[in-house]
């Protein structure tokens, strides 16, 4: 409980879980709604700063832009589902895609070594992995990647 919580009488958040579902149409339109969603989460339980500006909206807009860039290869027809669960020690977010799977750690490219410097592709998961604590990868018909990131 934070000292203004007494005085200005808001309820203590060590209890509070906030939960979100969304499914969306493979478009990227609706990536920067979902993340202020999930982003909101955090920052209503008083995430840190850079965690709230930067580890959340840039881990969580490259795993949507994968899932429907990528995954769905960008069929309207096919959804794309967030599920994120929020609570005042740790954020888990689970993007989900209708497509045929990967293998996490063979699309996990270094992009700083000499030979991917000049790739287009292969940051994205590179970047969820520097900015979250812990990134899986799971499921046998579509992908899900869960992305999990503790509060400092």
């Amino acid at each position: 409980m934070h000292a203004s919580d007494a005085t200005n009488g808001a309820a203590p958040l060590e209890h509070v879980r906030l939960v979100l579902e969304v499914e969306i149409p493979s478009d990227v339109q609706y990536i920067e709604q979902i993340v202020d969603l999930v982003k909101g989460q955090v920052e209503a339980l008083r995430y840190a700063p850079r965690q709230v500006a930067l580890n959340v909206p840039v881990a969580l807009s490259e795993a949507i832009s994968n899932a429907i860039l990528r995954g769905n290869n960008e069929n309207i027809a096919k959804l794309v589902r967030v599920r994120s669960s929020a609570d005042p020690s740790c954020l888990i977010v689970e993007v989900t895609d209708e497509g045929k799977g990967f293998d996490l750690e063979l699309c996990t490219p270094d992009p700083t070594t000499p030979e991917n410097l000049s790739r287009e592709d292969g940051r994205g998961l590179f970047l969820m992995r520097k900015l979250m604590d812990r990134v899986e990868r799971f499921g046998e018909a579509g992908n899900v990647i869960r992305m999990t990131l503790h509060r400092q």
